[in-house]
């Protein structure tokens, strides 16, 4: 996200959606970032929640002039692309202005209605010249990532849907009723300050002109509101100092946190995602609410909600609203039923850590498992009536069935291990289509995230849970040390120093890369853990940051393997790219130079999702990962590596020189991610300057550097 980033704020309380002030007023919380060419702008009351994204290009890029509304309720919105009357790209400037009545950017809006109000936001949109709205996309999000990220996809049916009429004598409303013929979402413009009329062109109905003036604009929709979490109701009380001391992470993470569940990032992925929610649970928990009504409850209740009930899958995202309602139309169903993905193969493994953290480890969450986990989930049909404690039962029968055969003796081959689902060509957290490099058995998941999973079924048997299973507490135990064990002997890579050093050369020739090689760097064999094995076990060669996982939900037992498995990842860290993973705006989460492959180096690019760029959370969970790693050494069963002076030296090292890397770049962290340009060193770009896909100024994994700091270790 850049250095580029700003900050303004005006704060006042933010009360739950559900709450007023004394005298009867919404007291709203406001937050602006820029992130040139997009301003972002949030209003969050007691109506509603609204993300208003106005992009409008500068010199050098190309990104099409567009007003973007995103709503989490429903994951929903509109966005309104424009173009200049005189065709000329480039040439037209937006920008938005304070209301003179209220002096604010946004207003909120809230009408009643039936059965739902219409609620949203108005402000006031400047066009530096005159403008065409070429094109409206209201209902889903999902339908306009489709049309932003898909090549321009649209669906015909829902397009046909947008009307467009006359708004008083000199305005202009397109609207467009969802499929459940019952929402509507409406965006209404009229002029303002003498502006010309909108003017309404005949023979296209997607066509609207626009003057150089200002006009306002409403925008609404009549769909259910979520309960919003605020500020001091997502964070326990200890923690809620950092309201006033990082008041645009607090209210960030308040406009993504709902008593029924948290919301990945904004405005791309404004709804549940299992991993998501869980890994951010996870980092976060130190300074999240507990109890009934709490953050933590949210994101264990809404992943049990939308277990597959048929096999114990957890769901990747959900399905809701006009989309929702989309996708049963196409398989001939008239129904506004939500539904479920579950093809990634990661998501299951965090819920018994998670529940384990939160039910055995924390007070509070011992004197609620009960009435907790006899909660009859309601979210899903399939699963109306069933119990939360049978939901989280099977999900560990399915992890516990699917590691037995590599824990069972003589096991421990490549096709027992993990694999993607058949037909998927994802399945982790790097899942876009060149995240694995073709990969079909991930590291992370097999060397980190099942014997993580492992570990605390193991304590949940033991604490009582899951009592059709009382010898889980050892077999899983078992199963676990085997998997602990056992698994990273299959994505070690070694690289000769020569070999390496030609490597770097080879890969600097072939990328084009502007920097040294810095294979001078490199005195001795390069060691790593590649990104995944293909079908036939061969290793994908790509140095990565996924060493974060082990280090941050692992205390493995293994001595040597645990010293000789800490150094590469010090080294990793130390080494600058593309000798290792650091540069100046972060650590990378993929190097290719080492794998002698042109392809996929051609994948694994600065413009690439999963390529050589930079991801805050993984920024973060290494840090924690590191730093519960050293924090070993002041216990009395020290592991072998706190009295090898050199290698803990190494590790502390590298586990500061993180930070260094994190604190110099602060501005970038509460983004999803971001990439970088190379002129006498590593200089911050955003991601949107490289890539079609526009990356979130805000997610919620990205914000949890409010839980992690440097500590003295």
């Amino acid at each position: 996200m850049a250095a580029l980033l700003s900050v303004w704020l005006l704060v006042a309380a933010l009360l739950s959606p559900t709450t007023l002030a004394q005298d009867g007023t919404c007291t709203a919380s406001r937050l602006q970032l820029s992130d040139p060419p997009y301003e972002s702008y949030f209003l969050s009351d007691c109506h509603s929640s609204s993300h208003v994204i106005l992009t409008s290009p500068g010199s050098g890029s190309d990104a099409s002039p567009r007003l973007l509304i995103a709503w989490p309720a429903g994951n929903s919105g509109i966005a309104a692309f424009f173009k200049p009357e005189n065709g000329n790209s480039g040439t037209l400037g937006l920008h938005l202005e304070n209301s003179t009545a209220s002096g604010q950017i946004l207003d909120s809006v809230n009408l009643p209605g039936n059965p739902n109000p219409r609620v949203g936001v108005s402000g006031f949109i400047h066009f530096d010249s005159p403008a065409i709205l070429t094109l409206p996309i209201l209902g889903s999000i999902r339908n306009i990532r489709d049309y932003t990220e898909g090549g321009g996809n649209l669906n015909k049916d829902a397009q046909n849907a947008v009307q467009i009429v006359k708004y008083n004598d000199d305005g202009a409303t397109i609207y467009r009723t969802w499929f459940d013929d019952t929402t509507t979402t409406w965006l209404d413009f009229s002029p303002s300050s003498g502006a010309d009329a909108v003017k309404i062109i005949p023979g296209d109905k997607y066509t609207v002109r626009f003057g150089t003036g200002t006009y306002r604009f409403s925008a609404t929709f009549n769909y259910p509101q979520m309960q919003q979490l605020s500020p001091q109701q997502v964070l326990d009380e200890a923690s809620a100092g950092l309201i006033n001391q990082n008041p645009d992470q607090t209210i960030s993470l308040s406009f993504l946190s709902y008593k029924e569940k948290l919301l990945a990032g904004t405005w791309r992925f404004l709804t549940y995602f299992g991993r998501d929610s869980m890994i951010s649970a996870l980092l976060m928990q130190p300074i999240l609410s507990q109890g009934e009504g709490g953050a933590i409850e949210a994101v264990i209740a809404a992943v049990l909600e939308r277990i597959n009930r048929a096999d114990g899958t957890v769901c990747h995202e959900e399905i809701i609203g006009d989309y929702s309602t989309l996708l049963n139309r196409q398989k001939g169903i008239k129904s506004t039923a939500p539904g479920c993905d579950y093809k990634m193969i990661d998501t299951d493994y965090f819920l018994p850590v998670l529940m384990k953290n939160y039910f055995v480890d924390t007070q509070i969450g011992k004197d609620r498992a009960s009435d907790f986990l006899g909660t009859k989930a309601s979210f899903l049909a399939e699963n109306s009536g069933l119990a939360y404690s049978a939901l989280a039962q099977l999900t560990a029968e399915k992890i516990m069935k699917t590691s037995a055969a590599f824990a069972a003796k003589g096991g421990q081959t490549v096709a027992n291990l993990i694999h993607l689902k058949d037909g998927e060509s994802v399945g982790e957290w790097r899942d876009s289509n060149n995240g694995l490099a073709g990969g079909r058995i991930p590291y992370d998941v097999n060397t980190a995230l099942v014997p993580s999973a492992l570990r605390a079924i193991a304590a949940l048997s033991s604490a009582g849970f899951f009592p059709d299973h009382s010898d889980w507490k050892d077999t899983a135990d078992q199963y676990a040390q085997v998997w602990e064990d056992s698994t990273l002997q299959f994505f070690q890579v070694n690289v000769g120093a020569s070999e390496a050093k030609s490597l770097l050369s080879d890969y600097v020739s072939q990328s084009s890369f502007a920097g040294p090689s810095n294979g001078d760097d490199i005195t001795e064999d390069v060691t790593f853990y590649g990104l995944a094995l293909g079908s036939n076990g061969d290793v994908v060669r790509v140095m990565n940051t996924d060493d974060c996982f082990r280090h941050f939900l692992l205390n493995t037992t293994n001595q040597t393997q645990l010293s000789a498995y800490l150094g590469q990842t010090a080294d990793n860290i130390l080494r600058t790219f593309p000798a290792g993973l650091s540069s100046d705006v972060g650590l990378f989460v993929a190097n290719p130079a080492y794998g002698g492959d042109a392809s996929i180096a051609s994948n694994f690019k600065n413009s690439d999702y999963h390529g050589t760029v930079v991801w805050s959370w993984q920024l973060a969970m290494m840090a924690a990962g590191l730093a519960r790693q050293l924090d070993r050494c002041r216990t009395g069963d020290q592991p072998d590596f706190c009295n090898d002076g050199n290698l803990q030296k190494k590790v502390l090292t590298a586990y500061n020189h993180l930070w260094d890397l994190i604190n110099a770049n602060s501005d970038q962290l509460s983004g999803e991610m971001w990439s970088w340009k190379y002129d006498n060193g590593f200089q911050v770009v955003p991601f949107s300057s490289y890539s079609t896909t526009e990356s979130d100024i805000r997610q919620l994994w990205s914000l949890t550097f409010l839980a992690i700091h440097w500590d003295n270790v």
